[in-house]
């Protein structure tokens, strides 16, 4: 057995396409640059969202957000590194973008 812990795959009931916030609002994708959280337990975690309104609902309205196909996920783990995806997870309003686009604090 390998002593590398090698990162776990997408799970297969995943929707095909997830939404996913970032940290600033941007007029062109490729500028885009997802959010990362860091757990109570110092992980890394890529928060995802399955629709658009569960997005808002648990980031707030003033979320910046792009949508790709889940299969990119691990793409974005490559110039991204993270330790888990946490599916629809609401997000605390203290912890939620201000209408500048900024975090607060």
């Amino acid at each position: 057995m390998n002593s590398t812990a090698s990162p776990r795959p997408v799970p297969p009931e995943f929707p095909p396409v997830v939404y996913l916030p970032c940290t600033t609002h941007v007029s062109s994708p490729a500028d885009a640059v997802v959010e990362l959280r860091r757990t109570r337990d110092g992980r890394m975690a890529l928060m995802v969202y399955s629709a658009l309104d569960r997005l808002h609902y648990c980031c707030g309205d003033d979320q910046p957000w792009m949508v790709v196909p889940t299969p990119v996920l691990e793409d974005i783990r490559q110039a991204q590194p993270y330790d888990l995806i946490l599916l629809d997870v609401i997000i605390p309003p203290e912890h939620r973008h201000a209408a500048q686009g900024a975090p607060d604090a």
